[in-house]
């Protein structure tokens, strides 16, 4: 059985849902994950912002504005009177669920419980579409077999055994439809796997039942090998192997959730980027083998802080790179690059929330710079790191970019510099000049 994900901007409308619909119902059971309907996430977010900052007036205009818009769509959708009440009557419950949080204090917990109510509805409704076109679909929630633990991390036995027993235990159906993004905490509460978790959904499920192809039905016809939003005539990927695509999705690539291939890779499970405006494209097909080598593509993420420490303490001395990690690791931040001299190490992080704790503790050993604003560049490629002249094509390429640091020869499959972001679009335009399409 292969499992389908489509994304909100897939299901965003009635007529995407209709295409969607027409896109799976080809005779071959699978199992669908979706997204809620575009737009439907960030509204669910700012009603759980001004509940939390006591706004209830802001709140419930909100409310009544995504209620009328579906409203709207169950009108659309459905052709018979009978499926047009039994859409109203999913929409009434899940509104009254979104409502029941304007009254009394806002819970810890609400927000996260907000935000799912975006994927229950989007499902139950395309659920119901494909029944009243007379397809055999069943709605399996996602709730009952998605689970992470204390760590945030998947609960990989759990969602196994859990879809496995629910899936034997229920009708058998051609089309089985679920929810991405939504699982339940170690405390059974409702929580979810993060902006970009349908992905993730879709290959942990695709592990769960060892699934043939896992397929990620988006906006764009696959990988390409450049960012499209910065760099003009960007070319497709036909292949990548999982490692190739992991470094591609951690450094920037906003098609692909950076945690999504490792489900996949672990359990060896093909992964197919699709368009679903343009279905007989072949997309891009993430295995477990690269068929070339060479560079593949590049991908910039911003919003990276770089830290030095300089120290005389540094030189001939162990434990000191020790004591440093152990300070990012107390915050609970993680590295991204790492370089080191003898009386000098610098690195990277991505998440500034304790970076003035961190620099307070770091002051302990030696001076500290700290520079903003910067962004991470990553060359990604098969034994790249191996190949010979390769890196003097890469440098060559970026001799008119300042760059303050380089991380070659951690991975066989990613050479990355870090620049500042003002120079990031002269960086990945230099490399698409200069090395893609040279």
């Amino acid at each position: 059985m292969k499992v389908f994900k489509f994304g909100g901007t897939s299901v965003g409308s009635v007529e995407n849902m209709r295409t969607v619909m027409n896109l799976i119902a080809d005779g071959e059971q699978k199992l669908v994950v979706l997204s809620a309907m575009s737009g439907t996430t960030n509204k669910l977010v700012e009603i759980s912002d001004y509940l939390s900052k006591k706004n209830k007036e802001s709140a419930l205009s909100i409310i009544s504005s995504l209620e009328k818009k579906y409203y709207n769509v169950v009108f659309d959708l459905y052709a018979t009177k009978e499926m047009k009440e039994q859409g109203k009557h999913i929409l009434e419950e899940r509104f009254e669920v979104i409502k029941s949080y304007t009254s009394g204090v806002f819970p810890e917990h609400g927000g996260r419980a907000l935000l799912a109510q975006g994927e229950l509805i989007s499902t139950a409704l395309f659920a119901l579409l494909m029944q009243e076109s007379g397809y055999n679909a069943l709605l399996l929630p996602a709730l009952e077999f998605m689970k992470i633990d204390s760590d945030k991390m998947p609960d990989s036995y759990f969602i196994k055994d859990k879809l496995n027993s629910l899936l034997k235990s229920t009708p058998k159906a051609d089309y089985y439809i679920t929810q991405g993004f939504i699982c339940r905490n170690d405390a059974g509460e409702i929580d979810n796997l993060q902006r970009g978790g349908s992905d993730y959904t879709a290959t942990l499920i695709g592990a769960a039942i060892r699934s043939e192809e896992v397929q990620i039905w988006t906006d764009i016809d696959g990988f390409h090998d450049n960012d499209p939003r910065f760099v003009e005539n960007t070319k497709k990927v036909d292949t990548l192997s999982f490692k190739e695509a992991s470094e591609l999705a951690y450094f920037g690539a906003k098609i692909l959730h950076p945690q999504t291939v490792l489900p996949a890779m672990m359990n060896d499970i093909p992964v197919r980027l699709k368009n679903t405006m343009n279905p007989p494209d072949s997309g891009t097909l993430i295995t477990s083998d690269s068929k070339t080598k060479g560079i593949k593509a590049v991908a910039a993420k911003d919003g990276i802080t770089a830290i030095k420490v300089r120290s005389g303490r540094m030189l001939n001395a162990y434990g000191f790179l020790k004591n440093i990690f152990e300070i990012f690791e107390f915050f609970k931040t993680s590295i991204d690059m790492i370089t080191t001299s003898e009386v000098a190490v610098s690195l990277t992080i991505d998440d500034p929330k304790h970076l003035n704790e961190i620099i307070a503790e770091l002051k302990e050993y030696g001076n500290v710079e700290i520079d903003r604003n910067q962004t991470i560049v990553c060359i990604v490629g098969n034994m790249i790191s191996e190949e010979k002249g390769l890196a003097a094509k890469v440098f060559t390429a970026l001799e008119d970019v300042p760059i303050r640091m380089i991380s070659y020869g951690g991975s066989r499959n990613n050479i990355s510099v870090l620049v500042n972001t003002n120079d990031k679009k002269a960086t990945l335009q230099a490399l698409s000049n200069k090395l893609l399409n040279s």
